[in-house]
């Protein structure tokens, strides 16, 4: 079995047609996927997403705000913490740095980064950060804020070896390989995939974004973190079976959480 660790479903397009969100979970179902994490951008956003996996117990949630918006969307942490402390709501985030589209915002993304931080500790959820051309900071802040008491993980994984190792070894986080290790331009970030250990390794789709090969062009859906897993499972040297049954291991251990839904079924 297999989990999607990182999704948008309530942005997928199918997702808005009168039976798109049946479709899509059923399609990952069908792949053996058994369950996936649909991680929110800001909190405005977050009853719309809720309302959209509300009839599915194999789909958990997040609730945060993305670097990227932390201009457009004025930062409203009484409201984050509101949805935080739903049950469904198994993680904080995404959240997080981007220099490298909107470096003019660095002081605000360091100020929402550092509160999500705050807030996960406060309720004991862990991260999910999304960092691009931010190292220093990104691993400076998580440090600061004792990230390592309430664990977390880089999503969408695109960084340096040094950094992931930084990660790990530091805060004890986890690593996340999305559909970009499988495109032909992703030599290095397949180097580090083979070097990372695999019980600290997760994967995702990000979709509707980021389709792996075989399905580049296409939207993303759960269903391709089958995908994902092939890739990491080729370039690691080892078994489909064995890189899916670690990071569903790794999964339920870092999202707790999570595990109750999938009781439920």
């Amino acid at each position: 079995m297999f989990v999607d660790s990182h999704c948008h479903i309530n942005k997928i397009k199918r997702a808005n047609s009168a039976t798109g969100v049946a479709e899509l979970v059923q399609a990952a179902r069908d792949a053996r996927v058994e369950h996936m994490l649909c991680v929110g951008v800001t909190p405005q956003e977050f009853p719309s997403m809720e309302a959209t996996v509300a009839n599915y117990p194999d789909v958990s949630m997040s609730s945060g705000i993305h670097p990227l918006y932390v201009k457009e969307h004025a930062p409203d942490y009484a409201l984050l913490r509101a949805q935080v402390r739903k049950e469904r709501v198994v993680a904080v985030g995404e959240t997080g740095l981007d220099y490298y589209y909107d470096a003019e915002s660095k002081a605000l993304q360091q100020e929402s980064f550092a509160m999500h931080v705050e807030i996960a500790n406060e309720y004991d959820k862990p991260l999910i950060i999304h960092t691009r051309d931010a190292r220093d900071d990104t691993l400076a802040i998580l440090k600061h804020g004792h990230a390592e008491r309430c664990g977390g993980v880089l999503h969408c994984f695109t960084e340096s070896y040094e950094m992931a190792k930084a990660a790990i070894d530091d805060l004890d986080f986890y690593i996340s390989i999305s559909g970009i290790a499988s495109f032909a331009n992703a030599k290095e970030l397949r180097e580090t995939v083979k070097k990372l250990p695999l019980d600290k390794l997760l994967i995702e789709t990000d979709s509707p974004w980021l389709a792996p090969v075989p399905h580049r062009g296409k939207e993303n859906q759960p269903a391709y973190v089958v995908d994902v897993a092939k890739a990491v499972a080729d370039m690691r040297g080892e078994t489909l079976a064995k890189v899916a049954e670690q990071t569903t291991e790794n999964f339920y251990r870092l999202f707790k959480h999570a595990g109750k839904a999938v009781d439920k079924l």
